[in-house]
């Protein structure tokens, strides 16, 4: 008889888990959106500066739908390298993969699915941007692994997430002129800010399990760092406005933006609650909003 309690539980162990929705969702974050803003609000500054404040629909919507499929397919590539760290961190222990609910196959499917997605979506777009679009795929599939290799994994997550800026220009124009690299390096700036006031809910555990993480690296120089990184992310989306003689709207609106950033800098000197560094994380796509309002008013005549 226990013998075959025995077997029985084997055979339990190395079965594959059924197909649920809720897994696939909670797989790909559907629950929480942040990280699709943060990473579709760069790539719209771009369309909107290109195109002097009227890009068209279908572009908006190939780059809203393709951020929406970029993050979801870098949050599964970002769950299938770190399945056996999120086991030991109490924020990410429930994750499909760390918990049993999916299996790594499973995981790859959904990955080969949104691939194929995404491949459709630059499909529509001109030649420069389909070959761009590689470097795309190539950096959301590095960022896990860059957790292992790099003391500031997030200056690869800003890459990531300001390449779309790089693709919208060229979608836009053809060609890819100064503007937009100072939009990437103002994405990259603005990612590695809130990526390190996000890493502060899992400082302790990244320490424990040897992640490494700009909140590690910074340590007790956190809030100076942050406001380091913002300040360079203003300097760069100012050198893009004068390059594309923006309007006072536009400085307005990045006066304001820079309030909010100061706010968070001092409030990141006292000590900080997961909470409220997940609070803090989130106002930052209000913020990249803002500055996506303050493009269009620095274009109109």
């Amino acid at each position: 008889m226990v013998q075959r309690v025995n077997v029985a539980n084997e055979a339990k162990k190395h079965s594959t888990p059924a197909w649920t929705w809720g897994a696939v969702a909670d797989l790909i974050r559907l629950r929480n959106q942040s990280g699709t803003w943060l990473l579709m609000l760069p790539s719209l500054w771009s369309l909107v500066l290109a195109h002097r404040g009227r890009p068209p629909l279908w572009l908006v919507g190939v780059f809203a739908l393709g951020a929406f499929v970029m993050r979801s397919l870098g949050v599964v590539f970002n769950d299938l390298a770190d399945r056996e760290f999120d086991k030991h961190v109490t924020r990410t222990s429930n994750r499909p993969l760390a918990s049993g609910r999916l299996v790594p196959r499973q995981a790859l499917f959904v990955a080969l699915g949104l691939a194929i997605i995404a491949a459709a979506l630059v499909a529509t777009l001109n030649a420069l941007t389909i070959l761009l679009s590689p470097f795309a795929l190539i950096l959301a599939a590095m960022y896990p692994f860059s957790k292992r290799w790099i003391q500031i994994p997030q200056a690869v997550l800003g890459v990531a997430f300001g390449w779309g800026t790089i693709m919208a220009w060229a979608a836009s124009r053809g060609t890819i002129d100064p503007p937009a690299w100072w939009l990437l390096a103002a994405t990259t700036c603005w990612a590695i800010a809130y990526d390190t006031i996000y890493a502060l809910q899992d400082r302790e555990d990244d320490r424990r399990i040897g992640v490494k993480s700009s909140a590690l690296l910074f340590g007790e120089a956190v809030p100076s760092a942050v406001g380091l990184f913002l300040v360079g992310m203003g300097l760069c989306l100012i050198a893009a406005g004068q390059l594309s003689d923006l309007r006072m709207g536009y400085y307005l609106v990045l006066a304001l933006v820079a309030g909010v950033f100061i706010w968070q800098v001092r409030r990141l000197q006292a000590p900080v609650t997961p909470q409220a560094a997940f609070l803090m994380f989130q106002q930052h796509v209000y913020a990249g909003a803002a500055i996506l309002v303050g493009i269009w008013l620095g274009t109109l005549e």
